[in-house]
């Protein structure tokens, strides 16, 4: 697919479909009266007919003869007071929807002037090319690797955006959303690979090949002899019941200054989870290959920074373990000592995300973090709490919390702060060892992050608890790529310049 940016002239530049937005009331943008100038009045006439409502997200396609363009596609945009950047978001999706299956070989897409109501961060022209580069990525995605009878190939090969001008900030702007999709993408292909082909050993080798491809990439990979030497026992313990053994993965991404510290990134790569003794029900248990989805999201984050290359030093690192219930697996009263030196007792095996976390957070301080940020699908409660709306999100910096819940909002790929109160922490008492890896069940998600707080009391400390975000079931069913829109966006706000 080729993806474009323009600022010649709507009139003179051809394509099979040209797409404009039209509002329910109000005036329109001027890249839509120009193109009703060059149609002689066609847009008009079919609003005035009915034919085109303006409502929100709406659409119409209608075919012309003799013009530049063979057919003409109209979004509604909705009323002027309620053109948030979500119904702007709604709006993209929309025509992307009509385009991406239809006859068109080439697009030519004219929204990028559309008026939106909100912060300039979210409303500028920059601000929407980014939008409309990452939906372009995410809606033309397709997942078919598995299938013998593949589909037809879509006519659409070639989609043009139209930006008021050629300047720098407004190629970037397009180039970092059309990135961020790609980097959706590849967490969704990673995420939607079955878990007998993705496993932890096939997740290092994703990280060793993406270091392959980019040279600002440095991968090192950890396997059992070398974290049972450092005393990562507790993802020894997850993995012990597979025949797939746990890895631990660390990728580099070194842009910004020597002495710059490193944003650190954290992924739950638990490539299925049975729950291991504490065995889950059968029904549904096909989608524990989702169980991966935080590491999915630290790969397709580092994706997009190795195309984008800002001036910012990030470390990704992935407890990537297979969670099985035969004779060897931890069993529920187990105790481990964690890298940290502190006992835990495993009172469910099924809790094991946290398991393969405590270690990982104990071992990034190596790397004297500025900020670390895990991400995983930890618990139901997540799910019961917040649905597949919002990432949950716990933190032990109010600073740190507050500018993740903005990147969300700027974004769309919302979170929503939960508490981490230390009225929590008794819920995880044990009589024999330091803590229990579970606290009953009331505020299952809170306890979850109570246990993880306990190893990353050394540096400011965000999880985002993903179990509800990182991908739908149904009749949609298939992983997102959340959370990377709202990881690039925080870490592209802390980037030199």
């Amino acid at each position: 697919m080729n993806f474009s940016l323009s600022s010649k002239a709507i009139a003179t530049t051809k394509a099979d479909c040209l797409v404009v937005g039209v509002p329910e009331k109000g005036d329109w943008p001027e890249s839509t009266t120009h193109a009703d100038e060059a149609l002689e009045g066609l847009i008009k006439k079919l609003q005035t007919a009915g034919d085109i409502t303006g409502k929100n997200a709406s659409t119409g396609v209608f075919p012309l003869d003799g013009r530049p363009w063979s057919r003409l596609l109209v979004v509604g945009t909705g009323k002027n007071d309620d053109r948030t950047p979500a119904n702007f978001r709604k709006a993209v999706t929309a025509v992307l929807g009509a385009l991406k299956d239809g006859p068109s070989k080439s697009a030519l897409i004219t929204m990028a002037d559309t008026q939106v109501k909100g912060e300039q961060a979210v409303t500028s022209e920059e601000a929407l090319l980014n939008v409309i580069g990452r939906i372009l990525e995410e809606q033309l995605y397709t997942f078919n690797q598995f299938k013998s009878d593949k589909p037809a190939s879509r006519k659409l090969n070639k989609v043009t955006v139209v930006a008021s001008g050629g300047g720098k900030a407004l190629k970037e702007a397009f180039n970092l959303g059309l990135a961020t999709g790609r980097g959706m993408n590849f967490t969704r292909d990673l995420g939607n690979t079955p878990p007998n082909v993705c496993h932890p050993s096939w997740l290092a080798d994703q990280a060793k090949q993406l270091a392959k491809e980019y040279d600002c990439i440095k991968t090192e990979v950890l396997d059992e002899k070398q974290m049972e030497k450092m005393g990562m026992n507790t993802i020894l313990a997850v993995g012990k019941g597979s025949t797939q053994p746990p890895r631990l993965i660390v990728m580099e991404y070194r842009g910004g200054k020597t002495k710059d510290k490193p944003y650190v990134l954290v992924g739950k790569g638990i490539t299925f989870d049975t729950g291991g003794i504490s065995l889950k029900p059968g029904e549904g248990m096909d989608e524990m290959k989702y169980d991966m989805g935080g590491s999915a999201g630290v790969f397709g984050t580092m994706k997009v920074l190795a195309e984008t290359k800002p001036k910012i030093n990030v470390v990704a690192v992935v407890a990537a373990a297979e969670n099985m219930p035969d004779g060897g697996a931890s069993r529920p009263g187990d105790i481990v000592t964690t890298l940290s030196g502190q006992t835990v007792e495993i009172l469910n095996t099924d809790a094991e995300g946290r398991l393969v976390l405590c270690d990982a957070l104990t071992y990034v301080k190596k790397f004297d973090p500025e900020v670390v940020i895990d991400m995983a699908t930890l618990t139901g409660a997540c799910i019961i709490a917040l649905g597949n709306q919002a990432t949950g999100l716990l933190a032990n910096n109010d600073e740190l919390a507050n500018e993740l819940l903005a990147a969300g909002e700027r974004t769309g790929d919302r979170a929503w702060r939960l508490p981490l109160w230390d009225e929590y922490q008794s819920q995880l008492d044990s009589n024999f060892a330091d803590m229990a890896n579970i606290g009953g069940r009331p505020a299952g998600t809170i306890t979850a992050a109570c246990f993880l707080s306990r190893f990353a009391k050394e540096y400011r400390w965000a999880h985002l608890d993903i179990a509800g975000t990182a991908w739908l079931s149904g009749k949609a069913k298939g992983a997102t790529g959340r959370p990377v829109p709202l990881l690039v966006d925080y870490l592209m706000s802390h980037a030199g310049k």
